[in-house]
């Protein structure tokens, strides 16, 4: 199993090596891969949603409150600056709905048989307003920890990478219709 300090790197390698694709490569139409919805690429307004956190998530071994993961998200979003955060979904383009899930698993998980560890998540899932339609959904879990200031550091740091994946999904959005 890779320790906290490995999947940093590991992600940042990966990061790294996404956008270090040679010129002939970013020529390709963009029929060439999957389709990321269009949406996505042009919607201005956004609503960010707080689906909330699974019980017994706060105070222990996360710090604060249930609204804790929604508040950094939405001010990541804000200083972001790619969206407009309007306070009514209705004027929205896109609904964003942020959740922190404890999901139920099996004690001592074998992956060698396709069982993954019951590991807390952030879901971010994308929705079109206006047909409700979900577009697209992003998950980061949270690394497992002793301390509480560990707990919470890993906290920030998933939080922080699902507000990266977001910002990769856009950015290739971008780029691809380009």
């Amino acid at each position: 199993m890779l320790t906290a300090a490995q999947k940093r790197f590991f992600r940042f390698v990966c990061g790294a090596l996404l956008f270090a694709v040679p010129a002939r490569a970013q020529e390709r139409p963009p029929t060439a891969g999957a389709p990321v919805p269009l949406a996505l690429l042009t919607a201005k307004k956004i609503f960010i949603s707080n689906a909330g956190a699974d019980s017994g998530l706060f105070p222990h071994p996360f710090s604060g409150n249930p609204g804790r993961a929604y508040k950094q998200f939405y001010a990541a979003v804000q200083n972001w600056g790619r969206y407009e955060c309007v306070t009514d979904p209705s004027e929205a383009d896109l609904v964003f709905e942020l959740r922190l899930t404890a999901p139920y698993g099996p004690a001592n998980a074998d992956k060698q048989k396709g069982a993954s560890d019951p590991l807390p998540m952030f879901r971010l899932v994308i929705l079109d307003r206006k047909t409700h339609y979900v577009l697209w959904a992003l998950t980061e879990s949270i690394e497992q920890a002793n301390l509480q200031k560990t707990h919470d550091r890993n906290f920030n740091e998933a939080l922080t990478a699902l507000t990266l994946d977001l910002q990769k999904l856009a950015t290739l959005s971008t780029a691809a219709t380009r």
